[in-house]
């Protein structure tokens, strides 16, 4: 049998680079000169554990500066799409992001004197740990404890640990692959889940679900 799973808490801190643009090509200049993966990290998974009550389409902050400060909407629509799980590094996210801000720079209808009241300030995130002190040795638990997970645990439970673990993969997956192999099919089906296009509370419910669904057709 593997070790306990333990179960962790976090809380992200925003903390300023003391970098803004206020047009497009000052944030290209900007994402060019600073390769720093917590500005990537900030700016598309910290959006997750953020209150938003608007303009859930578009994920990122890059993506809702365009729409709602520089109302580009081609360029919104472009860099909403982006899903940072298709990346194995932030740096490779950075590219891309300034890759479609020269794409959209480079077409004739774009309009370079677009200078905005409110400009994009950058920011880069810094994570603080909590043990909740709650261990989990029988996976026939993880149904019912992950259904009890705070918001901010489930973020770091499955997307924290995309940096942190070997594989990858989320926490419960790599626990999970550590038992004897009798679990490789539940840890299959946990990472085939997205976790980017929907809030961290579907998230936990999708996750309680397949957990549910296996150790209910394990029993019958």
């Amino acid at each position: 049998m593997a070790n306990p799973f333990g179960v962790l808490d976090c809380a992200l801190l925003a903390i300023a680079t003391g970098e803004k643009a206020h047009t497009l090509r000052e944030l290209q200049d900007r994402l060019t000169a600073n390769d720093d993966f917590g500005i990537m990290y900030y700016h598309f998974w910290d959006t997750l554990l953020r209150p938003r009550f608007v303009d859930r389409e578009y994920q990122n902050d890059f993506a809702a500066w365009a729409w709602n400060d520089l109302h580009d909407h081609r360029l919104a629509e472009r860099l909403a799409i982006l899903n940072p799980t298709d990346f194995s590094r932030m740096d490779d996210l950075r590219r891309k992001v300034i890759d479609v801000i020269e794409d959209r720079m480079d077409e004739e209808d774009f309009n370079p004197w677009i200078h905005v009241d409110h400009p994009f300030f950058l920011l880069r995130s810094q994570i603080i740990v909590f043990d909740t002190c709650i261990r989990i040795s029988n996976p026939e638990k993880l149904p019912e404890t992950v259904s009890k997970m705070s918001s901010s645990s489930i973020f770091y439970h499955f997307i924290d640990s995309r940096r942190r673990t070997v594989s990858g993969e989320n926490d419960f997956s790599e626990w999970l692959r550590g038992i004897d192999g009798q679990f490789t099919t539940l840890a299959d089906d946990i990472a085939a889940i997205d976790p980017y296009f929907n809030s961290l509370t579907e998230l936990r419910n999708q996750l309680v679900t397949i957990l549910y669904a296996y150790f209910n057709k394990r029993e019958a």
